[in-house]
């Protein structure tokens, strides 16, 4: 997959845990969402996360793409109604995390630019 990479991308990445007791969790304990966000519009332009099968990886990745995450609460709604798999929970926690990272890192770049 190639995608351009304007200068208002950025990628931002956020880990959970996934749930004890189920087949991923004894596999890699943690789950990652790597997201490409456009900082213009806070819109995610790529998403991925450190699945194991592809197909599971595709479908929560274009569940994000294009949706802005200044709604984080209509993303988090969209996961718990379209994807109904044990380890939701920490998919969610992920992207929350993710969103954090950004938000907080957007939360500077404007504090400094105003300095």
């Amino acid at each position: 997959m190639s995608i351009e990479i304007k200068d208002s991308y950025v990628l931002v990445a956020g880990f959970a845990q996934l749930p004890k007791g189920t087949p991923v969790f004894e596999l890699q304990k943690t789950i990652g969402c790597i997201l490409i966000v456009d900082t213009e519009n806070d819109v995610v332009i790529h998403s991925t996360f450190t699945f194991l099968q592809p197909l599971t990886n595709h479908f929560i990745g274009a569940l994000l793409q294009g949706k802005s995450l200044q709604k984080i609460d209509e993303i988090i709604t969209e996961i718990e109604n379209r994807f109904i798999v044990p380890p939701q929970k920490a998919v969610i926690q992920a992207m929350i995390a993710a969103n954090k990272s950004y938000q907080e890192k957007i939360f500077d770049q404007k504090e400094n630019a105003c300095k």
